[in-house]
């Protein structure tokens, strides 16, 4: 069922968007962010760590410095609350746009 909503997610965003997607994945211990280019099949950035608003910061960082200002925000299957919404705030604040 998790899986079902995480692909039904992610093809609307792409087929929606030309922009690179900032796909989120929580883990027991970790929570990584990583900018996807799906056109290209490429990883533009990434980072992983243990507080949300620290990866949420330095992927912005990462991704300005790839040259990529906007992007589709990708929760797969996970609701927009509590780590997923402090890293997308904070990846808001690092300078990305979605």
């Amino acid at each position: 069922m998790i899986a079902d909503r995480s692909h039904k997610n992610r093809a609307k965003l792409r087929s929606r968007s030309s922009r690179p997607r900032l796909s989120v994945h929580r883990s027991s211990k970790y929570i990584y962010a990583q900018v996807i280019d799906d056109k290209q099949g490429k990883t533009l950035a990434a980072a992983r760590g243990n507080d949300a608003k620290v990866v949420g910061e330095q992927v912005a960082k990462a991704a300005l410095a790839a040259k990529i200002s906007e992007v589709v925000f990708d929760r797969g299957s996970y609701r927009y609350h509590g780590q997923v919404k402090n890293l997308a705030e904070a990846a808001r604040a690092g300078g990305l746009k979605f």
